[in-house]
């Protein structure tokens, strides 16, 4: 049987299949940050009589149930594999973002969107999974870069569609259409994917093998908090604008919704672009025998820095140079992204700890949703302007550059145990 799954993974398309995890990632993310067109939009506010702080608790919903599955989901995928817990959790996305499109109170509102957030848990420790046992780390810079591509043409695609859905026709037809036509994404990811559901033999070896790097090994890692801290703080500034730019360039800046969802979707083309071209490059410089470590924090600092430029759109005095400090900080901070993931989630980490610690550092990621989306309405609300939210943005993208700095040390990386101590009943109940 062994020999079997073994010549069936020679023969899977790899990257092929990074293509389809990206496809999955855009879908992930035009249904997360559907909310964010659909809040902006007065008849939606009107209907549910919505304040801003309702509207940061929306737009962060998802996050909330994201987060907390993270640790279970890396659990599954570690033990269970990817194919089919991805596919189940896919459907279940799909059917609750539609569902949003026929609901007629908050309650519900919130209801689905806590769905849509603990299915697609399961979408990143799935996608480290496959990438850490397919690739080695010269390639993993490229395929990360495929994969955040799609992160990032999620927002981009799904704004100015939404936008549009709803400029068109109404947030209801938007949330029935995005939803059920992800759908289609199912048949190619059942016929491209290897069947990796373990037999009982490969299940024991599996947990055996997980148990080498415990959850606490993960926990007094230095270099697994310091990718806590920086995946927080990127995070936060991208779930801003994704859940708070179309309504600021609306109503601070004086676009229509339209508009808004244009300059929403080039902000994350040029985080797409940035993000491809620096994994691209890092993997480059990496072959050519410069450190993995040393190259990747570059990359991030440099792209911190950058992003940290918002606040001169914050200040900015015409309508043009906020627009061109809003592109231009989203993109920089696109550095941060391929480099961020490779380094916290596969360089850094043993690979029997790929899943495990995808989830634990993906809990900081949707943490960092709900805490944006929620503070930045608190802030708008006390401020009455965008400015508090991306003084916030700019205080939390410093943190990032610094722990990058002090925390990101290949000797402070998590410890392996022993096999036999890992066999130990107190490893094997934390693995």
């Amino acid at each position: 049987m062994d020999i079997i799954r073994k010549g069936v993974v020679r023969l899977e398309n790899r990257w092929g299949v990074v293509v389809l995890l990206a496809l999955g990632l855009m879908i992930a993310w035009t249904d997360r940050t559907s909310m964010s067109a659909a809040i902006a939009d007065p008849h939606f506010i009107s209907q549910f009589t919505l304040s801003a702080v309702d509207r940061g608790w929306l737009g962060s919903s998802v996050f909330w149930a994201y987060g907390v599955l993270q640790l279970p989901m890396g659990w599954l995928v570690d033990r269970y594999g990817v194919k089919w817990p991805y596919a189940i959790c896919f459907f279940l996305w799909c059917i609750a973002a539609a569902a949003t499109g026929l609901v007629n109170s908050v309650g519900a509102l919130l209801a689905v969107r806590v769905l849509i957030g603990a299915a697609e848990a399961v979408v990143v420790p799935a996608t480290y999974r496959y990438i850490a046992n397919r690739f080695e780390e010269t390639q993993k810079g490229s395929a990360l870069a495929i994969y955040a591509i799609g992160g990032k043409m999620g927002p981009a695609l799904g704004a100015p569609l939404a936008a549009w859905l709803i400029a068109g026709t109404s947030w209801k037809v938007m949330f029935i259409v995005t939803g059920l036509a992800g759908l289609v994404w199912l048949l190619p990811w059942l016929l491209m994917v290897a069947n990796d559901f373990p037999d009982r033999t490969e299940l024991a070896e599996r947990k055996q093998y997980a148990a080498t790097v415990p959850l606490r090994n993960l926990l007094v890692s230095p270099v697994v908090w310091g990718g806590l801290i920086t995946n927080f703080c990127y995070a936060y500034f991208a779930f801003f604008c994704m859940t708070w730019m179309p309504a600021y360039l609306v109503e601070q800046r004086g676009l229509s919704l339209k508009q808004a969802g244009l300059y929403t979707a080039v902000s994350f083309c040029g985080v797409a672009i940035a993000a491809g071209l620096s994994g691209w490059a890092a993997d480059r410089l990496i072959l050519r025998g410069y450190d993995a470590v040393r190259v990747r924090k570059s990359f991030m600092v440099v792209g911190f820095i950058g992003g940290m430029t918002t606040l001169f759109g914050a200040y900015a005095t015409t309508v043009s140079m906020a627009l061109f400090w809003n592109v231009l900080s989203l993109t920089l901070v696109g550095l941060v992204t391929t480099n961020n993931l490779a380094l916290v989630k596969l360089t850094l980490i043993p690979k029997q700890a790929t899943g495990l610690n995808t989830g634990l550092q993906q809990v900081a990621t949707s943490l960092a949703g709900g805490v944006s989306a929620s503070l930045s309405g608190w802030l708008l609300h006390i401020g009455h302007s965008y400015t508090l939210p991306m003084i916030a943005i700019f205080a939390f993208l410093f943190l990032g550059a610094a722990s990058t700095i002090v925390l990101m040390r290949r000797q402070w990386a998590p410890k392996i145990n022993e096999p036999d101590e890992a066999l130990s009943p107190i490893c094997i109940s934390h693995g």
